[in-house]
């Protein structure tokens, strides 16, 4: 019969947790701190430990850290009301089974409890890694969010990021996959190396190819010296190849053998060259689809996607929009000295009911425009310009050209600031030159006096 320690300070939680078990045919421990819960570990060694994440005498952290330390087969399954992300993201690295969060889904929560168990006994026939104690991150709320898909990204954090398995993300633009990579890169055995990243739309075959694998002098017209690549800079850390799907088949075939063999050279160079970072690579599109149509290697692809992440599109984690609401208000607010502290009923529900094609990296360029047109410490509904699509483009407006699209953006944008310019400036993102030259070039006038 399989051993279940509970251990949580909360007695309702343990009677309801106990009864649970009792009748699935467990035999149940039980303790109502962590101390006397790491006494009966060191008495008995259950099969399964089951600890609430926060206690007033020690945290489940500590819980599963001195457990491990005990026996390091036993598995370890936190439950809580109060999850965030470094929290779940150090469990995992700490060889935590599951990070459940209360109340308990019954069901859900059962069938956890036997794969852990079905897992600890497939463990007892393979060698066992003990983690090491790792240092606080001190990362802050980087990727924000609660979903269900938020959550599996940060355990899937967790669990590679102490080792260097080269790992695929895929989502839409603006889905933070850059900002995921730099997390896994921080928290793990790569902490300490580079992190370097490769934009791999942004040149052309022979310049990534340089970019990537580095050349010596002469190998091609203005190879005036050895350069080393993003490769050889990585050193043992992290390579990032953002936008993998748009890199020539040539290149793929280099690629490949990179990740095969482990070393690369130089363009136009003889000596073999170690490769020691881990790569990460980043498509907003299906590379599974890709490789059916012919357009990916399917080799490269299997070899790319040993660990594969789906970033979900904004659209379909809303229930998030008020966290990230607050989390880039915190951000633009440091970044720009202002004091904007709050947001009013009318201007959430609009954010929440946007479609978000730009997600969220449009979400945070939306409140950086609102914080810059907000007269006081509050962003009202007349701040946000929802202008990257329908909101500008409706009606017989999609038969207008680019330039006519960007000179009613640009009129709307200068009416809306009151033709402050400074203000419009930040807004569009273009200099002051610039700005007055689209004036000019699209005839936009303004009823008074235009003041520069």
């Amino acid at each position: 019969m399989d051993t279940i320690l509970i251990i949580d300070d909360d007695e309702y939680t343990r009677e309801f947790i106990y009864m649970y078990l009792t009748d699935l045919k467990y035999k149940v421990l039980l303790a109502g701190t962590g101390t006397e819960g790491i006494k009966i570990i060191s008495e008995t060694t259950p099969d399964l430990i089951i600890t609430d994440l926060r206690m007033p005498d020690m945290t489940g952290i500590d819980v599963l850290q001195k457990a491990r330390e005990i026996d390091p087969s036993i598995q370890v399954l936190l439950i809580t009301a109060f999850e965030d992300m470094q929290s779940i993201i150090k469990a995992m690295q700490m060889g935590a089974y599951d990070y459940i969060e209360k109340p308990l889904e019954i069901e859900l929560f059962g069938h956890t409890i036997k794969r852990a168990l079905e897992s600890k006994k497939l463990s007892e026939r393979m060698a066992i890694s003990i983690f090491e104690d790792t240092k606080d991150i001190k990362l802050g709320d980087s990727i924000v969010g609660k979903t269900p898909a938020i959550k599996q990204i940060f355990k899937k954090i967790g669990k590679i990021s102490n080792s260097k398995v080269n790992v695929l993300i895929q989502g839409e633009s603006g889905t933070g996959k850059e900002l995921i990579t730099k997390v896994i890169h921080h928290t793990g055995v790569t902490k300490n190396q580079p992190l370097v990243a490769v934009n791999c739309t942004a040149l052309t075959e022979s310049l990534l190819e340089s970019e990537l694998f580095g050349h010596v002098k002469g190998a091609f017209t203005g190879a005036i010296r050895d350069k080393k690549g993003k490769f050889e800079l990585a050193e043992e850390g992290t390579v990032f190849l953002d936008e993998i799907s748009e890199i020539s088949t040539k290149l793929q075939a280099k690629l490949l053998r990179v990740l095969q063999e482990k070393e690369f050279e130089r363009v136009g160079g003889e000596s073999t060259i170690p490769m020691k970072a881990r790569i990460i690579a980043a498509t907003n599109k299906n590379l599974a689809e890709l490789v059916e149509s012919g357009q990916f290697r399917e080799d490269l692809f299997y070899r790319l996607k040993v660990f594969t992440i789906e970033v979900p599109p904004l659209r379909e984690r809303k229930e998030d929009i008020p966290d990230l609401v607050v989390h880039f208000l915190k951000k633009i607010n440091r970044d720009l000295h202002k004091n904007v502290r709050k947001i009013t009923y009318e201007a959430m529900e609009l954010l929440q009911n946007y479609n978000w094609v730009g997600n969220v990296r449009e979400l945070e360029n939306t409140l950086l425009q609102a914080v810059v047109l907000a007269n006081g410490n509050v962003v009202e509904k007349e701040h946000i310009l929802l202008h990257s699509n329908s909101h500008i483009i409706s009606g017989n407006d999609v038969n207008l050209s680019l330039a006519q699209i960007e000179a009613v953006h640009i009129k709307r944008v200068l009416e809306k600031v009151n033709w402050e310019k400074k203000k419009a400036l930040e807004i569009l993102g273009i200099s002051k030159p610039t700005l007055n030259s689209k004036i000019k070039e699209y005839k936009i006038e303004r009823v008074s006096n235009i003041a520069d």
